[in-house]
């Protein structure tokens, strides 16, 4: 959604509190949303609320000097329309061409795709009018995202409910912006850290906050591909919608997860920060805090990237990334050649802006055929889109 341009339009329905959430994970996804609303509209939301979530102004009225001028240019400056909710008498008009506020004048003037998603209740929805003006609707090329089924504002239960903001989202991306380059292709991305238990309340870690990894596994989606994305612990909030989602704690979940998905996998993007050395013994009971210094013995973890590498076949791509801080594209390379990965990101902590935790990264990729290509510092969803470029131009051209 990173730079796409929405045109939501509201209707009066007692759903449209749902576009509040739907004009805030829009945005949150980095679409840019302008709104359009009917006048009956503003009884159910606030125009002030959405022009603060959205960053713009909201149009209402026909006759503004404003908004007439918009309502062709609006059309044309989407990438897509969406009416969200879209009541019964909204369906009406549109269907039948009706011109009588500003929602209408845009939508018979626009260029772009139009997406509805409406909302009633269940018997004005399986009303045979109602069915008439969708179908019609859908002739003239419009889509209809189906309506779900729970409790309605009349108090009954049935089928009416607008769908949930998510379930918008998600229909816009498979549907509109989803490139297809890596259509049914399967990608597997890690990230995040691995927690290693000490005891029932402590753990060996590290900082990675899994923001690399969770940017990869989005531009995947993007382009087509099926991921899933093996996470660590973090305190990220998972929003990708379309992405499959599998929790891990320590190395060795993580280990077994990438062993069972590899085997049907296109392209394995290793982005974790997993721990090296776990605990041999780790305690039932709290340590106590009793002596002045305390050993505790560590053992190697297993070597996930050099596992994959091993079961690696013709047509799979290997990935995996190397956080170095001295010596950097001397030890990138050895894992090049130690792992039997195809790639190599290497992202060193002597770079601003680069690392754990951090909005931005700075990578340099190594290449098995010995090219190197080195980017500049980008926010890591730009930093994914480089490394998702670079396979498919390697892999994929």
């Amino acid at each position: 959604m990173q730079g796409k341009k929405i045109l939501l339009g509201i209707t009066g329905s007692i759903a449209a509190y749902k576009s509040v959430y739907l004009v805030r994970m829009l945005v949150k996804a980095g679409a840019e949303v302008k709104i359009i609303m009917t006048p009956s509209a503003k009884d159910f939301v606030s125009p002030l609320t959405l022009s603060t979530l959205s960053r713009n102004p909201v149009l209402v009225d026909l006759f503004d000097e404003q908004s007439w001028s918009n309502h062709v240019m609006l059309g044309r400056w989407a990438d897509v329309m969406l009416v969200a909710p879209l009541s019964c008498n909204t369906i009406a008009k549109m269907a039948n061409g009706q011109c009588d506020n500003l929602l209408l004048a845009v939508y018979l003037s626009a260029t772009c795709p139009v997406v509805a998603a409406p909302a009633m209740d269940e018997d004005m929805w399986h009303h045979p009018a109602t069915k008439f003006n969708v179908a019609r609707l859908t002739s003239f090329g419009n889509k209809i995202i189906p309506v779900e089924k729970g409790d309605l504002a009349s108090g009954l239960h049935g089928d009416g409910r607008m769908a949930e903001p998510e379930n918008i989202v998600k229909y816009l991306e498979t549907n509109f912006f989803l490139t297809g380059q890596l259509k049914d292709k399967k990608a597997i991305v890690t990230a995040g850290p691995t927690y290693e238990p000490l005891d029932p309340v402590r753990f060996i870690g590290n900082h990675s906050s899994g923001k690399m990894g969770l940017a990869i596994a989005k531009e995947l989606y993007s382009r087509g591909a099926d991921v899933t994305l093996i996470m660590g612990p973090t305190h990220l909030s998972f929003s990708a919608n379309g992405v499959s989602l599998v929790n891990v704690t320590t190395a060795d979940e993580m280990y077994n997860a990438c062993m069972d998905k590899f085997e049907e996998a296109d392209i394995t993007i290793m982005a974790a920060a997993v721990a090296d050395y776990t605990p041999i013994n780790t305690a039932d009971e709290k340590i106590k805090k009793k002596e002045n210094s305390i050993s505790i013995e560590l053992t190697k973890t297993k070597d996930i990237l050099k596992a994959l590498g091993a079961k690696k076949k013709n047509g799979q791509v290997l990935v995996g990334f190397a956080l170095e801080t001295n010596n950097e594209e001397i030890y990138a390379n050895q894992k090049l050649k130690e792992k039997n990965t195809d790639l190599i990101v290497l992202n060193s902590l002597n770079d601003s802006g680069a690392g754990f935790g951090h909005d931005t990264n700075k990578i340099t990729i190594f290449e098995k055929g010995g090219q190197v290509f080195r980017f500049e510092t980008k926010s890591k969803q730009a930093v994914a889109k480089d490394i998702i470029d670079k396979i498919i131009q390697l892999y994929y051209a």
